[in-house]
Protein backbone atom coordinates (compact mmCIF):
# COMPACT_ATOMS: atom_id res chain seq x y z
CA UNK A 1 0.00 0.00 0.00
CA UNK A 2 1.10 3.20 -0.59
CA UNK A 3 0.65 6.55 1.25
CA UNK A 4 1.40 10.19 0.36
CA UNK A 5 4.70 12.04 2.10
CA UNK A 6 3.36 13.77 5.20
CA UNK A 7 3.22 17.29 4.70
CA UNK A 8 1.29 19.68 6.51
CA UNK A 9 -0.47 23.01 6.11
CA UNK A 10 -1.66 24.95 9.06
CA UNK A 11 -5.41 25.60 9.23
CA UNK A 12 -6.23 29.35 11.01
CA UNK A 13 -9.43 30.50 9.54
CA UNK A 14 -10.44 34.16 10.98
CA UNK A 15 -13.45 33.79 13.85
CA UNK A 16 -12.68 29.94 14.27
CA UNK A 17 -11.47 29.39 18.19
CA UNK A 18 -8.49 27.05 17.41
CA UNK A 19 -5.71 26.44 14.83
CA UNK A 20 -4.06 23.24 14.16
CA UNK A 21 -1.54 21.48 11.32
CA UNK A 22 -3.27 18.83 9.13
CA UNK A 23 -1.99 17.32 6.07
CA UNK A 24 -2.22 18.50 2.44
CA UNK A 25 -3.29 15.40 1.50
CA UNK A 26 -6.97 15.80 3.38
CA UNK A 27 -9.79 18.23 2.57
CA UNK A 28 -11.76 20.69 5.40
CA UNK A 29 -15.47 20.40 5.04
CA UNK A 30 -16.58 23.13 6.88
CA UNK A 31 -20.41 22.76 5.60
CA UNK A 32 -21.17 20.60 7.79
CA UNK A 33 -24.34 19.40 9.05
CA UNK A 34 -26.48 17.62 12.08
CA UNK A 35 -29.70 16.56 11.28
CA UNK A 36 -30.01 18.64 8.89
CA UNK A 37 -29.25 21.90 10.80
CA UNK A 38 -25.78 23.61 9.70
CA UNK A 39 -22.77 23.77 12.02
CA UNK A 40 -20.55 25.99 10.46
CA UNK A 41 -21.05 29.00 12.59
CA UNK A 42 -20.47 26.58 15.44
CA UNK A 43 -16.89 25.54 14.57
CA UNK A 44 -17.63 21.99 13.65
CA UNK A 45 -16.08 20.54 10.28
CA UNK A 46 -15.28 17.34 8.49
CA UNK A 47 -11.44 16.53 7.89
CA UNK A 48 -11.64 14.48 5.05
CA UNK A 49 -8.89 12.02 3.90
CA UNK A 50 -10.02 11.23 0.30
CA UNK A 51 -7.76 8.85 -0.97
CA UNK A 52 -8.50 6.16 2.26
CA UNK A 53 -12.42 6.64 2.76
CA UNK A 54 -11.78 7.93 6.52
CA UNK A 55 -13.38 11.04 7.68
CA UNK A 56 -12.39 12.87 11.04
CA UNK A 57 -15.68 14.41 12.41
CA UNK A 58 -15.06 17.46 14.53
CA UNK A 59 -17.58 19.14 16.65
CA UNK A 60 -16.68 22.29 18.46
CA UNK A 61 -18.33 23.18 21.94
CA UNK A 62 -17.69 26.62 23.87
CA UNK A 63 -17.72 25.50 27.87
CA UNK A 64 -20.19 27.14 30.04
CA UNK A 65 -19.42 27.97 34.16
CA UNK A 66 -19.18 24.31 35.32
CA UNK A 67 -19.60 22.68 31.91
CA UNK A 68 -16.46 20.81 31.93
CA UNK A 69 -16.93 17.52 33.80
CA UNK A 70 -20.58 17.23 31.39
CA UNK A 71 -18.12 17.58 27.91
CA UNK A 72 -16.30 14.63 29.85
CA UNK A 73 -18.56 12.73 30.10
CA UNK A 74 -20.61 13.07 26.80
CA UNK A 75 -17.14 12.60 25.03
CA UNK A 76 -16.49 9.41 27.01
CA UNK A 77 -20.45 8.42 25.99
CA UNK A 78 -19.44 8.64 22.29
CA UNK A 79 -16.28 6.68 23.15
CA UNK A 80 -18.46 3.82 25.14
CA UNK A 81 -20.96 4.29 22.60
CA UNK A 82 -18.17 1.62 19.89
CA UNK A 83 -16.72 -0.11 23.25
CA UNK A 84 -19.28 -3.26 22.36
CA UNK A 85 -17.29 -3.86 19.47
CA UNK A 86 -13.96 -3.02 20.62
CA UNK A 87 -11.67 -5.91 21.79
CA UNK A 88 -9.22 -3.53 23.41
CA UNK A 89 -9.04 0.45 24.66
CA UNK A 90 -6.59 2.39 25.59
CA UNK A 91 -7.32 6.26 27.09
CA UNK A 92 -4.31 8.49 27.17
CA UNK A 93 -4.43 11.63 29.16
CA UNK A 94 -1.89 14.78 27.58
CA UNK A 95 -1.26 18.25 28.09
CA UNK A 96 0.23 19.57 24.88
CA UNK A 97 3.22 21.77 25.06
CA UNK A 98 0.77 24.66 23.84
CA UNK A 99 -1.29 24.07 27.27
CA UNK A 100 -3.67 22.41 25.67
CA UNK A 101 -5.10 19.37 27.60
CA UNK A 102 -7.34 15.91 26.49
CA UNK A 103 -7.91 12.66 26.78
CA UNK A 104 -6.61 10.31 23.02
CA UNK A 105 -8.86 7.31 22.61
CA UNK A 106 -7.62 4.37 20.88
CA UNK A 107 -10.20 1.41 19.76
CA UNK A 108 -9.23 -2.12 18.69
CA UNK A 109 -10.81 -4.40 16.56
CA UNK A 110 -14.25 -3.82 14.17
CA UNK A 111 -14.88 -0.57 15.19
CA UNK A 112 -16.53 2.04 13.25
CA UNK A 113 -14.44 4.50 14.91
CA UNK A 114 -10.57 3.47 15.81
CA UNK A 115 -9.49 7.16 17.30
CA UNK A 116 -11.18 9.74 19.06
CA UNK A 117 -9.88 12.50 20.96
CA UNK A 118 -11.27 15.57 23.26
CA UNK A 119 -9.59 18.54 24.18
CA UNK A 120 -9.56 21.85 26.15
CA UNK A 121 -8.48 24.85 27.58
CA UNK A 122 -10.42 23.69 30.97
CA UNK A 123 -12.10 26.73 30.66
CA UNK A 124 -13.89 28.29 27.52
CA UNK A 125 -13.14 25.49 24.59
CA UNK A 126 -14.14 21.67 24.35
CA UNK A 127 -12.78 20.50 20.91
CA UNK A 128 -14.17 17.05 20.21
CA UNK A 129 -13.05 14.58 16.85
CA UNK A 130 -13.54 10.90 16.04
CA UNK A 131 -12.54 9.00 12.98
CA UNK A 132 -14.78 7.27 10.61
CA UNK A 133 -14.26 5.10 7.41
CA UNK A 134 -16.84 4.63 4.57
CA UNK A 135 -16.29 1.11 4.78
CA UNK A 136 -17.48 -1.75 7.05
CA UNK A 137 -14.99 -1.94 9.88
CA UNK A 138 -12.42 -4.37 9.68
CA UNK A 139 -9.56 -3.87 11.82
CA UNK A 140 -7.18 -6.25 10.09
CA UNK A 141 -7.39 -4.46 6.56
CA UNK A 142 -7.89 -1.49 7.79
CA UNK A 143 -4.71 -1.32 10.24
CA UNK A 144 -2.07 0.06 7.48
CA UNK A 145 -4.68 3.03 6.69
CA UNK A 146 -5.29 3.25 10.59
CA UNK A 147 -1.58 3.81 11.77
CA UNK A 148 -1.16 6.34 8.72
CA UNK A 149 -3.69 8.64 10.02
CA UNK A 150 -2.85 8.03 13.32
CA UNK A 151 0.39 9.88 13.04
CA UNK A 152 -1.97 12.61 11.35
CA UNK A 153 -4.07 13.16 14.61
CA UNK A 154 -1.23 12.85 16.69
CA UNK A 155 0.51 15.44 14.50
CA UNK A 156 -3.04 18.07 14.45
CA UNK A 157 -2.60 17.27 18.49
CA UNK A 158 0.61 18.96 19.26
CA UNK A 159 -0.03 21.69 16.79
CA UNK A 160 -3.50 22.87 18.22
CA UNK A 161 -4.02 26.16 19.71
CA UNK A 162 -6.23 27.70 20.96
CA UNK A 163 -6.97 31.43 19.91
Amino acid sequence: MHFPEKKYQIFNEPGYPYSFEYPVYAKINQDVDYFGVSKKKDYWMDINFPENNATFKVTYLPIQLNQLEDRIKEAYKFVNNHNSMANSMNDSAFVTSNGVYGIFYKLGGNVATPYQFFLTDSAHHFFRGSLYFDATPNADSLAPVNEFIYKDLIHLVNTFRWK
